[in-house]
């Protein structure tokens, strides 16, 4: 091996062949998905003028710049395989860091990658004619993906960040409809700036309308997965995170204020397809079709977002003697972990074809941001623990970091008050992995 080929190889095998752009778009890719195209509308539906509906993406935005602030400071000290799983495990307990793991593969990332990809599968059939089954669809694509990141991460990497630049334009074209080419279009200002006066109900409803919002800026996290095989993660994660985030911040509010422009309040909350109906409302059903492109092509972007950064937390845990040996095997020749990356395809690949993708999501919404929460918290252990400069700092910590905290409590909270069931569900499948935890480490 030569000189530079050792430099390009971390200390785990893995090959350090990622940049800033490349930390960029697997930011914002694993954000926007098929959700910015059809969650406007349901925060429409909660609240009813626009400076709430855009002040509610808005509050989200900064929910969301507030934890990217946390995540990268996290990254310049602890530039790890694993990201997330590397802070929880460092921070508090190996233990906590296996159970987020342990959900990660299980349900979360698994289930969200299976319902995904079934969205794509429908949109694919309705583009292409195919008679095939969703399922079917659904799991052909995970296999492709699959193989395309057994190619190494810059493969991955380069099929991730050309479909961010699709999605980028689809946005865009979205964007410039709404804003340039409707012909009679909807007042943004002039109007009542609440739909009701100040009361605990306005905040009832403001708290529902952010819900959607908060899972919509859902998955910049998932770039930290990959801090291992990036040229100067110290560097470039924080940049990537902040970058991307500002970005999908950017593209969002542009949408809404498209959508509010060419359909109104009334019509954006009247609608569950708003890109459809805006697209379809200037250019008819050509537009409808182009959309619908577009909304697949968004879809498979996240996919393959999730299929590229995921798998580094499950080789992580094998590393660390607490899964699977196997999975944390790195090929010789791609250095990519190809255990890791084909046991999660299969995984969303057979939650796909049971078809209980949606209800498995469903019990597993509130433990996400509990994780987020102690991620959050893991800074304030960070700070007391290391000496010296990270080279990044949260701003306003540690107010800012507490503030995100606590929204990701309420959060939590708000959805175990609206859907308590699945919600106990949800840590009730978060448990199982407590002695699976205690199996694997005696073993170790």
């Amino acid at each position: 091996m030569t000189r530079h080929e050792s430099d390009a190889v971390g200390s785990r095998g893995l090959a350090r062949r990622l940049g800033l752009f490349d930390a960029t778009m697997i930011v914002m890719g694993g954000i926007v998905g098929s959700g910015i195209f059809i969650n406007p509308y349901v925060v429409a539906r909660q609240v009813h003028t626009p400076f709430l509906i855009l002040g509610a993406w808005l509050a989200g935005g900064a929910v969301a710049l507030a934890g990217a602030f946390v995540y990268a400071e996290l990254a310049a000290r602890r530039p790890e395989v694993g990201g997330q799983y590397a802070y929880l495990r460092e921070a508090f307990h190996p233990g906590v860091a296996f159970l987020y793991g342990w959900a990660l593969l299980l349900v979360v990332q698994t289930g969200g990658m299976a319902a995904v990809a079934v969205t794509f599968a429908r949109y694919f059939s309705e583009l292409t004619g195919a008679n095939l089954p969703d399922w079917v669809t659904a799991a052909l694509t995970l296999l492709l993906l699959t193989l395309v990141n057994c190619l190494g991460v810059r493969a991955g990497s380069n099929v991730q960040s050309l479909l961010m630049v699709l999605k980028i334009l689809a946005v865009a074209a979205l964007v410039a409809c709404g804003l340039f080419a409707v012909a009679e279009p909807h007042a943004l200002t002039g109007g009542p700036l609440l739909d009701r006066p100040a009361s605990p109900g306005l905040l009832a409803a403001a708290g529902a309308a952010l819900t959607p919002v908060m899972f919509a800026y859902g998955g910049w996290q998932t770039a930290s997965f990959v801090s291992g095989e990036m040229r100067d993660p110290r560097r470039d994660l924080p940049r990537g995170l902040l970058l991307g985030v500002c970005g999908v911040i950017l593209l969002y509010v542009l949408v809404n204020v498209a959508c509010l422009r060419a359909l109104g309040t009334e019509g954006l909350a009247g609608t569950k397809t708003p890109a459809t109906a805006l697209m379809r409302l200037v250019l008819g059903e050509r537009g409808a079709l182009l959309i619908a492109a577009g909304i697949a092509v968004s879809t498979l972007g996240f996919l393959s977002q999730s299929m590229l950064t995921a798998p580094r937390v499950y080789f992580a845990m094998a590393e660390d003697g607490l899964f699977f040996r196997g999975v944390a095997r790195v090929n010789s020749k791609t250095r990519a972990p190809v255990a890791a990356i084909a046991l999660q395809g299969f995984f969303a690949a057979v939650i796909a074809a049971s078809g209980r993708y949606e209800q498995i999501l469903n019990y597993v919404v509130s433990v996400d941001f509990i994780w987020f929460g102690l991620t959050a918290l893991s800074l304030f252990v960070f700070r007391r623990r290391d000496n010296g400069d990270a080279g990044f700092r949260v701003p306003g910590h540690p107010f800012t970091t507490a503030l995100f905290a606590a929204a990701c409590a309420l959060i939590v909270a708000a959805t175990f008050y609206h859907d308590a069931f699945n919600s106990a569900l949800g840590l009730a499948i978060l448990a199982t992995g407590v002695p699976v935890y205690f199996l694997w480490s005696k073993r170790k």
